[in-house]
C-alpha cells in the first residue's frame, strides 16, 4: 500500500493506515464498518441558529448547525429564480439586451408601492434583461425578480413550476419555492444545506453571469443601488451572493470567498440582526480558510475498498478514486474521531464497466467536517452463469439481502 513507506510524515502516514483499513472492508450492511482514529478542531463561534460551510470545488462541509431544518429563505431563494434566468441565458432562450416588460402586478407587489427592497422599473416600462439581472443581485429587486417570472413563463405560477423543477434538477430534494422573491409565505421554505448547493451550483455552472453578484453598485435611471452583501470589501476574496430578511426568516445571507485558488460558501439563517449575520458570516469564512487543509488518502490508482457483487464472475469489486482522493480535513486534528465510509447500494448487479461510479467515499470528523468522494470500479465485472446466480440469491436471503 502505498504512502506507508519510508519518509511518510505522520499525518500521511495516519490517512494510510485508514486507507489500508479500508480496502480490506467487506460491506456486508452496504456501508463499509467504520475506520476511527484519534484525530480536534479550531472551533467558530456563531449566533445563528441555521449555519453551513462548504467547499466549492469538493463540496466538502467544514461546518454544520440544523443545515437540514427547515427554514424561511427570505430573498436568499431568488438564487433560484437567478438559476432559472441563468440556465435560459446558457441556452439562448432569453438574451441580456432582450427587453422586459413590467406589468401593474409586478410594480404593486414588488415595485414602489410595495415598501420592499425594489428596482424602481415605471410601471408599464421595459428594462433589459442585464439590468433587470443587477437589480437582483445588487438590490435585491423584488419588482426585477417578478418582471422576470412573467415574461419568462407567463405568470408567476408558471415560473414557479420551473423553480422547483430546476431545484430537482440540481439536487434540492427538500426546498420548496412558491414564488420569485422570497416575500414570506408559509410553504416558501429551504434548508440551509440545499441554499450551499444551489450557490455551488450557480457558481460552478455559470461562471460569466456569477460576476454579477459582485458588483459594488448599480446605476439605474436616477437610482444608485449599493450591493447589500455587507461582506464585499470587508472579507478578502469575497464576491457574492445574496442577503435575506423577512420579520419571519431573520436575518440570513449566502457568502462566498475565494482566497489562494480556494472557493468557501458559507450560509447562514436566522439571525436576530443584520450586524450579527455580517460578524457571523464573516467568522465562519476566515476560520475555514484558517483552520482547514487539504490531505491525500489515497493515490490515483489506488484500491479504496471493495463492493458486493451479486451474480457476479466475481463476488467483490475494486473501487478507485479518479485521479488522487484528496480531502479537507481540519488543521488540527487533536482530540477528534475520523471515520471512513464507503457507501453504495448494495449489492451492485453486473455488468459492472471500469470507470463506472457506483459508491462515494465519506470522510467525517467528530466536529462534523463532511467530505464525500465519488468512487468507481477499478475492473470490469460480467453477469456469472445461473448457478452462482442461484448460490447469491440463496446467500441473500440468508442475509436478508434483496439482490
Amino acid at each position: 500500500m502505498t504512502g506507508l513507506g519510508q519518509g511518510c510524515s505522520p499525518r500521511r502516514l495516519l490517512y494510510g493506515l485508514i486507507a489500508a483499513m479500508l480496502a480490506l472492508m467487506v460491506p456486508w450492511s452496504g456501508t463499509a464498518r467504520a475506520a476511527e482514529q484519534s484525530a480536534g478542531a479550531d472551533t467558530v463561534s456563531l449566533k445563528a441558529p441555521h449555519a453551513i460551510l462548504m467547499d466549492a470545488e469538493t463540496g466538502a462541509v467544514m461546518f454544520q448547525r440544523a443545515a437540514d431544518d427547515l427554514i424561511y429563505p427570505a430573498s436568499m431563494s431568488k438564487l433560484m429564480t437567478l438559476a432559472v434566468a441563468f440556465k435560459a441565458i446558457k441556452a439562448g432562450e432569453i438574451k441580456l439586451d432582450d427587453e422586459f416588460f413590467m406589468s401593474e402586478h409586478a410594480w404593486r407587489k414588488g415595485g414602489a408601492p410595495s415598501g420592499t427592497s425594489a428596482m424602481m422599473v415605471p410601471v408599464g416600462k421595459k428594462a433589459k434583461v442585464e439590468e433587470l439581472l443587477r437589480g437582483i443581485t445588487v438590490q435585491s429587486g423584488n419588482d426585477a425578480a417578478i418582471a422576470i417570472a412573467e415574461n419568462m413563463a407567463g405568470n408567476e405560477s408558471l415560473f414557479v413550476k420551473r423553480m422547483n423543477e430546476e431545484a430537482r434538477q440540481i439536487g434540492l430534494k427538500r426546498s420548496t419555492f412558491t414564488n420569485p422573491t422570497g416575500l414570506h409565505e408559509p410553504g416558501h421554505q429551504v434548508t440551509a444545506r440545499e441554499l450551499a448547493m444551489l450557490a455551488r451550483h450557480i457558481i460552478r455552472t455559470y461562471p460569466d453571469l456569477y460576476e454579477l453578484f459582485g458588483l459594488k453598485e448599480f446605476n439605474y435611471l436616477k437610482h444608485k443601488f449599493i450591493n447589500r452583501n455587507p461582506l464585499l470589501g470587508l472579507v478578502a476574496g469575497v464576491d457574492g451572493l445574496k442577503t435575506g430578511f423577512t420579520k419571519e426568516a431573520g436575518h440570513g445571507i449566502i457568502a462566498s470567498a475565494k482566497q489562494d485558488g480556494r472557493r468557501l460558501i458559507a450560509v447562514i439563517a436566522g439571525d436576530a440582526t443584520a450586524d450579527d449575520r455580517r460578524d457571523d458570516a464573516r467568522r465562519l469564512l476566515e476560520w475555514g480558510f484558517r483552520a482547514f487543509a487539504e490531505a491525500k488518502l489515497f493515490d490515483a490508482g489506488e484500491v479504496v475498498g471493495h463492493a458486493r457483487v451479486w451474480g457476479g464472475q466475481r463476488m467483490y469489486v475494486p473501487l478507485e478514486g479518479k485521479g488522487d482522493i484528496n480531502v479537507w480535513l481540519p488543521r488540527n486534528m487533536a482530540n477528534q474521531k475520523l471515520r471512513a465510509n464507503i457507501i453504495y447500494q448494495w449489492p451492485l448487479k453486473p455488468p459492472l464497466k471500469k470507470g463506472e461510479q457506483v459508491a462515494v467515499l465519506r470522510v467525517t470528523t467528530s466536529s462534523e467536517t463532511t467530505n464525500e468522494v465519488p468512487l468507481f470500479v477499478a475492473e470490469d465485472v460480467e453477469q456469472a452463469g445461473p448457478m452462482r446466480r442461484g448460490f447469491d440469491s440463496l446467500l441473500c436471503l440468508a442475509t436478508r439481502w434483496l439482490p
